[in-house]
């Protein structure tokens, strides 16, 4: 939800040479919608060059709206820890809407980043990392992004989506239940389900093995070579 993409490293750093990673970054300082961030993603893709989109948990409506445009030399989607709603339903969620500007007026706990993002035996550098780039992001963005999650609603979006579809489920995930996957499964037949043992943010604990996933995804639909 920071966007500010500096949790990609490793993740990046781990694929193949003939990759050519671009990394979307959202404004720090600016809110914007999932519709105004649409926009910032289009204009960041190629016109003339195939390409995958990978989205990580705040991004994945985004990245669903944008796939079901169907942008001409998209190949494939690649959803990790994703929902096409909110992944809070009841009155956890209207409960998060109240509580996230005090969730957000302090930095996070230690305790909280590693039990809802990295893990409880995630190494400190990466627990830095985390803090460093939620702290770069002003706070009413962050509460706006997170009430941007408790009202989204791609359901529609996601069954036009008309290429093949990664989900990668991390096993640990104390924000993204099962439920999202399997309500995504409902409405986009196109979709392959890989299972990694790992927290929420799964593409910065486990990148080499998401890496491996994606390769062989793409294998398997014959897009390495496309």
């Amino acid at each position: 939800m920071d966007g500010t993409g500096e949790l990609f490293s490793e993740f990046t750093s781990a694929l193949p040479k003939d990759f050519e990673p671009q990394i979307v970054r959202y404004p720090t300082e600016q809110y914007l919608s999932y519709a105004a961030l649409e926009a910032l993603v289009q204009s960041a893709f190629p016109v003339s060059e195939p390409f995958l989109l990978v989205a990580e948990s705040f991004s994945t409506p985004l990245a669903i709206q944008f796939a079901a445009t169907r942008p001409r030399h998209l190949k494939g989607l690649i959803l990790c820890s994703g929902f096409t709603a909110s992944p809070i339903q009841g009155w956890r969620r209207s409960l998060a809407w109240l509580l996230a500007p005090l969730a957000f007026s302090i930095p996070l706990p230690e305790s909280a980043i590693r039990r809802c993002l990295i893990g409880p035996d995630a190494p400190v550098s990466l627990s830095r990392m985390v803090r460093t780039a939620i702290s770069s992001v002003r706070s009413d963005v962050l509460v706006a992004r997170l009430r941007a999650v408790l009202e989204c609603d791609v359901r529609i979006a996601a069954s036009q989506i008309d290429v093949p579809v990664l989900y990668i489920q991390a096993s640990q995930d104390r924000l993204v239940s099962t439920a999202s996957f399997e309500e995504l499964r409902g409405i986009c037949p196109r979709i392959t389900l890989a299972a990694l043992d790992g927290p929420h943010l799964i593409l910065q604990r486990r990148p080499h093995e998401v890496v491996a996933i994606v390769i062989t995804f793409l294998g398997s639909n014959s897009l390495r070579e496309k």
